[in-house]
């Protein structure tokens, strides 16, 4: 089932930047008049996780969003003592419990275009609560992807 939404040319850009320029630490995307996910807000590069929830949130609590993010953490490889700097990109389905249906089902269904236009996230992540989208319940799903 597609939606038949459109990803903008800046969506592809910001991403670019975010993923090869690492000019940016993340972007938040929207739906806008039921016809194109574009651009809303952009995170410097310095911005903390809690600046990425707070903006993430910034629509409101029934407002469904996607974001990009490059996350970093360190990781110790087993058998080591050393420590190394890990960076995944993960992609975010926003979508709160209190939202509309109707706007939970445009932007589940219009997950899968931007899945395919933006190559080179790691893991792709849903999330109703904001447990689901915390620092923790985050970095436990992109340490999955890790080597030991």
């Amino acid at each position: 089932m597609t939606s038949g939404i459109q990803v903008s040319m800046e969506c592809n850009d910001i991403f670019e930047q975010i993923h090869k320029f690492k000019q940016h630490r993340y972007v938040i995307l929207a739906i806008k008049e039921e016809s194109e996910i574009s651009i809303e807000i952009v995170g410097r590069r310095d911005a903390g996780y809690d600046d990425f929830l707070v903006d993430l949130r910034k629509g409101g609590p029934e407002q469904c969003r996607y974001a990009v993010y490059d996350y970093a953490y360190h990781h110790q490889c087993q058998g080591t003592s050393s420590t190394s700097l890990k960076e995944r990109i993960f992609m975010m389905l926003w979508c709160p419990m209190q939202a509309k249906i109707k706007d939970k089902m445009l932007y589940s269904t219009s997950f899968a275009a931007l899945k395919q236009q933006l190559i080179g996230v790691h893991k792709y992540i849903q999330a109703t609560e904001l447990d689901e989208a915390s620092r923790e319940c985050v970095e436990k799903q992109l340490r999955v992807l890790d080597r030991n």
